[in-house]
């Protein structure tokens, strides 16, 4: 026990790392995610290609590389982030793609009937939207979404490319300084944790949403 607890600074310390860039890396890429749903979904046939090359190049790369390139890459063209922004950076361009896509899936399967409906109401294009689209959209689209939401919380271990001290970066430092498995078992119970939060989080929202059938 004594031993666990000179084990917790660095651990929270990995914590606070870790959990910053998954808050921020979501609350980024889910408006980015929105934006390139409708992008793709657009009739201006140039913003539509962009877009789905933009999500070909996110989707079809691995995350890891997408960090080395952003942060080792990019200053050869003098464009420079430091370790955090960089990783910030191709989190928030990574996960606003996946998130394109399933809000696209979820838009496309709202009945065309819906947006009649708004027309006869005289609603514009933006409340139509707001509030009849998007709340079907989200009860949709729930599911996948926090599959994504929980791969974004093991994602964040990534960041060690770039030497960040993360949870899991913090475990193995300590795990290879005293040869022993009891700070990785840590680590997996602190990720444990964060999933079992963030699936019940998503439980309450689907049956917030459960009228939307």
């Amino acid at each position: 026990m004594r031993y666990v607890i000179t084990l917790m600074p660095s651990m929270l310390q990995g914590l606070f790392t870790t959990f910053n860039i998954f808050l921020i890396t979501l609350l980024l890429s889910i408006p980015l995610g929105i934006l390139a749903a409708h992008s793709r979904l657009s009739k201006i046939k140039p913003i539509a290609k962009f877009t789905e090359f933009y999500i070909l190049i996110m989707r079809g790369t691995p995350l890891l590389l997408q960090i080395v390139f952003v942060f080792f890459g990019l200053p050869l063209i003098g464009i420079t982030f430091n370790r955090y922004s960089a990783s910030i950076f191709a989190f928030v361009l990574n996960y606003g793609a996946y998130f394109g896509e399933i809000f696209r899936s979820g838009i496309e399967s709202v009945d065309k009937g819906q947006y009649e409906a708004a027309l006869v109401l005289s609603l514009k294009p933006y409340k139509t939207f707001i509030r009849i689209i998007l709340p079907q959209t989200i009860k949709r689209v729930l599911p996948a979404a926090a599959n994504e939401v929980i791969t974004l919380v093991k994602d964040t271990s990534l960041v060690y490319i770039v030497g960040l001290g993360e949870l899991l970066r913090a475990g193995k430092i300590a795990s290879n300084r005293d040869a022993s498995l009891i700070p990785l078992t840590l680590v997996a119970l602190f990720y444990l944790i964060l999933t079992g939060l963030l699936t019940k989080i998503f439980m309450n929202l689907e049956k917030r949403y459960s009228y939307y059938l």
